[in-house]
């Protein structure tokens, strides 16, 4: 089961890069403008980003099988779509449907996964492989999709997810359990909440803030909208009966501080692989495929540091993993900046990627732990949504930042009489630069929120009746207080005898 939710979580988590490296194919085949050739990638980050917390609640409510399903014959659909396009419209119209597939599957494969494993260390170690394959996901999009490129077309770098997403479908229904929230939804969906959260213009407005400039009209526009409909948004779930997003959920402690912290990690993460990216094939004159191969450290480095992440988190939990983790990843970020642009990839970008590698393989496992830990069954998919919506916009916000500094850093050197190579190593350093604040940040994020205490395995199961309990709206008015209370001192003064 979890072989199988991996592979389907791989290919969404793979379309984020392996397209980048078509872009000057498909550009020159389909006819795209330099103006809307980034659109190919925008349409799937808007759509995906905007259903993610609807996808996470829907697998809920459904089913989380049946959501994981539609999700990945969604994605394969619509990836078959991609590869035959002859048009724009075409293109861009089926990018967008790759994007809603794959924010259903994303939130309920993570679901599968917290309600399949035990909490503990049995799932830390599912969790390991999950935290791995979105580390090194994208590092190893970028090494497919130049081999793709290379050997066949551009095509068949959408034309790949078909043949996997059908082997999902034939053995999700033998191989994955399914499940639900207990609890019925007797009022139906908070399609406000919904509506509201959805067409929040945040993730637009911060792709198009570099074009159109941060204190622009538009951009500030935008920005009002997405605070207001962000604003109705939390009206609409504390009226609401059944919400979208409960606000209860965010007295998850553990929870609210590793999505604020993947908020701040996303963002120094996005924009480095991007820049990476440039530095490689625009300074070094690296080719697609020389460049993926040259991300191979990068991404071993990750899966090896994710296993080792997962034992650590059963020993110390997650707080001192994840500090370390992120401490590791800045110095890895801080050894970009001393990139030249006659740097040998040896000297400079080698050691960096091995070091931010190992940093950010011990920050993901401990991070997504974090995210789940004590989270109600029935929330399962929910809490994935949460994760998964903060790592989207945090992502969008750190490329936006960091195109800023990069841009008028190398607009500054060039109108100085830098030569464009040297000019466009300075952009990228001050980028990297901004990185490695961001993840600072995250460190001291993760430090001052994350709780520390370590739940002993005899306390979990009276701890998770009383986060049951606690759940009931008229729980300090009705007479089960005592009951639950002495109930949940049987259970653990049994799981303490056994």
């Amino acid at each position: 089961m979890l072989a199988l939710v991996a592979v389907a979580q791989f290919m969404v988590v793979l379309d984020a890069t392996v397209v980048n490296v078509a872009l000057p194919t498909i550009k020159g085949d389909v006819g795209f403008s330099e103006q809307s050739l980034s659109w190919v990638l925008n349409a799937y980050t808007l759509i995906f980003g905007g259903f993610l917390l609807l996808g996470g609640r829907l697998a809920d409510g459904l089913g989380r099988r049946r959501l994981f399903m539609a999700g990945i014959a969604l994605f394969a659909g619509a990836s078959l779509i991609c590869g035959v396009s002859q048009s724009e419209g075409m293109l861009l119209a089926a990018r967008g449907l790759q994007g809603l597939g794959g924010a259903l599957v994303s939130p309920a494969a993570l679901s599968i996964i917290l309600t399949t494993f035990a909490e503990g260390s049995e799932r830390n170690r599912a969790l390991a492989v999950w935290g791995a394959i979105a580390g090194a996901g994208g590092a190893v999009g970028l090494l497919l999709g130049g081999v793709i490129v290379e050997l066949l077309s551009w095509r068949w770098v959408f034309f790949i997810n078909v043949p996997i997403g059908a082997a999902v479908l034939a053995l999700a229904p033998r191989i994955v359990p399914e499940s639900r929230a207990e609890t019925g939804r007797s009022g139906g969906y908070d399609a406000e909440g919904a509506v509201a959260i959805t067409l929040g213009t945040l993730v637009f407005t911060l792709i198009k803030a570099d074009t159109w400039g941060w204190t622009s009209a538009r951009t500030l526009a935008g920005f009002a909208v997405a605070a207001l409909l962000i604003a109705a948004f939390l009206v609409i779930e504390r009226r609401q009966s059944e919400p979208l997003v409960p606000l209860r959920i965010f007295s998850n402690r553990s929870l609210a501080a590793a999505d604020a912290t993947m908020l701040v990690v996303a963002a120094a993460l996005f924009g480095v692989f991007f820049f990476c990216t440039l530095y490689l094939q625009q300074v070094l004159g690296y080719s697609a495929l020389k460049t993926g191969v040259a991300y191979l450290p990068l991404s071993l480095s990750i899966i090896v540091a994710s296993g080792i992440a997962s034992r650590f988190v059963d020993r110390f939990t997650p707080k001192p993993v994840l500090a370390t983790g992120l401490l590791t990843s800045t110095v890895g970020f801080v050894l970009l900046t001393r990139v030249s642009g006659h740097g040998d990839y040896a000297s400079h970008v080698l050691p960096a990627m091995l070091v931010l590698g190992t940093g950010l393989g011990m920050s993901f496992v401990p991070i997504t732990i974090a995210a789940t830990n004590g989270v109600a069954a029935a929330d399962s998919g929910l809490a994935s949504g949460l994760l998964n919506t903060t790592q989207q916009v945090g992502g969008s916000l750190g490329l936006a930042i960091l195109s800023s500094v990069a841009n008028s850093r190398t607009a500054s050197a060039v109108a100085g009489g830098t030569p464009l190579p040297a000019a466009l190593t300075h952009g990228f350093k001050g980028a990297f630069l901004v990185a490695a604040i961001l993840c600072a940040i995250g460190v001291a994020v993760a430090l001052m929120l994350l709780p520390g205490r370590p739940r002993a395995e005899k306390d979990q199961a009276a701890e998770t009746l009383a986060f049951s309990f606690a759940r009931c709206p008229g729980a300090p008015y009705c007479g089960h207080l005592t009951r639950v209370v002495a109930f949940g001192r049987r259970v653990r003064s049994a799981v303490g005898r056994t």
